[in-house]
């Protein structure tokens, strides 16, 4: 497994991260005993890199991750995990809690939860509009003073708000969506973290199945993309045909088409690194083939020609989560 660094004062990860957001939440019913073969797979293959978040299944994945940690060496593992994102007893979102006690009493439950004496890399999942960025980060920082934090992330901030923060504590990564469907990243957040030294590990390569070349069938359960603009009507329409020319381009290359959604944002920097949500072997292994070579230059155009720039039907969120992401705010 190729390895990157995440910025200037980040640690060395695997060149392509686990998100396991899936095993517990938000795609419909996952199977556990899969879920934790899977980590193993993962684990075993090189992949160093472990994203979740405290709200993801109200605290089921971080104990599910934490029991997969008692088969392995804690010590060569990052783990990534996100807080502050409110629910309630339906899973319904309450909005954002990341003030200075939230952030250290969210910390204290992760730590039990995942059965360890530190994150390596803790991040508020949004920005919480009545807190100063300022007031959370000093309060990561306090605890990486402490011990029980190694790095400060953040996740789906804007320009504005990643100098802020880097001007309280060096940030070695921003966690945001970045893939072939949703470039929105490359007009004036990827030049802000380039200047400041802060890498970013992109979630949604897949853009959540549209463009895996698995048809996007809705889980059963508890599936957000039923609500999701992407996934509806005419819209979905419009990006499974864009799908099907990644599909041509993909299959050119002698490729899958989740391979070369994974590879094409792999291509487009070595501080960049793909997220990957596998929640079955299988698909696991398909994504960890996209990292076997690099593109070559003919391929990367030729699948930004079957996707191109802004070609996505709908927003990546419905209307009220999009008005929570400081990192769409023009």
């Amino acid at each position: 497994m190729q390895t990157r660094r995440l910025g200037r004062t980040g640690p060395e990860v695997s060149a392509l991260g686990l998100g396991a957001m899936g095993m517990s939440d938000m795609y419909g019913d996952a199977d556990r005993a899969e879920s934790l073969a899977t980590l193993d797979a993962a684990v075993e293959a090189g992949i160093t890199l472990i994203d979740t978040g405290d709200f993801y299944g109200m605290g089921h994945n971080e104990m599910l991750i934490g029991e997969a940690l008692k088969r392995h060496d804690r010590d060569r593992l990052v783990l990534s995990v996100k807080f502050g994102a409110q629910r309630g007893p339906d899973g319904g979102w309450l909005g954002y809690d990341a003030r200075p006690s939230a952030v250290k009493t969210a910390l204290a439950y992760t730590l039990r939860r995942l059965g360890v004496d530190h994150i390596d890399i803790y991040r508020p999942a949004r920005l919480d509009p009545n807190v100063p960025i300022e007031d959370t980060i000093g309060a990561i920082a306090e605890m990486v003073q402490a011990g029980y934090v190694r790095h400060v992330g953040l996740s789906e901030v804007g320009p504005e708000t990643i100098r802020r923060a880097a001007a309280v504590h060096p940030i070695c990564d921003l966690q945001i969506e970045y893939s072939l469907l949703s470039r929105g990243i490359e007009d004036a957040i990827l030049p802000t973290v380039r200047e400041l030294g802060v890498a970013i590990t992109a979630y949604g390569v897949l853009s959540r199945g549209l463009i895996s070349g698995h048809a996007p069938a809705l889980g059963a359960g508890r599936d957000f993309r039923a609500a999701s603009p992407r996934f509806q009507g005419e819209n979905l329409k419009r990006n499974l045909e864009l799908a099907e020319a990644l599909r041509a381009a993909a299959e050119a290359a002698g490729l899958t088409p989740a391979q070369a959604a994974i590879a094409w944002v792999a291509a487009q920097g070595d501080d960049i690194v793909p997220l990957v949500g596998a929640r079955r072997r299988e698909r696991l292994a398909e994504a960890l083939g996209a990292m076997e070579a690099p593109l070559e230059p003919a391929t990367v155009r030729a699948l930004e020609t079957a996707v191109p720039k802004g070609a996505a039907a709908g927003e990546r969120y419905p209307a009220a989560q999009m008005g929570m992401l400081d990192s769409e705010r023009r």
